[in-house]
């Protein structure tokens, strides 16, 4: 099941799985604070099922185009999971003032 969420709405307070899908050089530059890389062309049904199930798995990009494609693909691996793409991405996010990290 995939829905989709205003990053501005995402409660950073609380222990979530959070990929950002873009590639490390992206990711290094600066992501969400807690965020983890798992670039689009690594994702496989061997990470998705790492995530406990009913754990939601957050996915983002640098601005909404990649995330989407990549909740397809986890649908794709296994369709009762719950994907959640955070709108607005990683542009969005440092716009809005959201904790953000360098580094990998």
């Amino acid at each position: 099941m995939i829905r989709e969420l205003p990053i501005t709405e995402l409660d950073l307070s609380q222990a979530a799985t959070i990929w950002d899908v873009r590639d490390a050089k992206s990711f290094a530059e600066g992501h969400l604070q807690g965020a983890v890389n798992r670039p689009i062309d690594g994702l496989s049904a061997e990470l998705l099922a790492a995530v406990p199930v009913g754990e939601p798995v957050y996915v983002l990009c640098g601005g909404g185009t990649k995330a989407p494609r990549a909740a397809m693909l986890l649908d794709g691996f296994d369709a009762g999971r719950e994907v959640v793409v955070l709108a607005g991405g990683t542009r969005k996010a440092k716009a809005e003032g959201l904790p953000i990290e360098t580094g990998t």
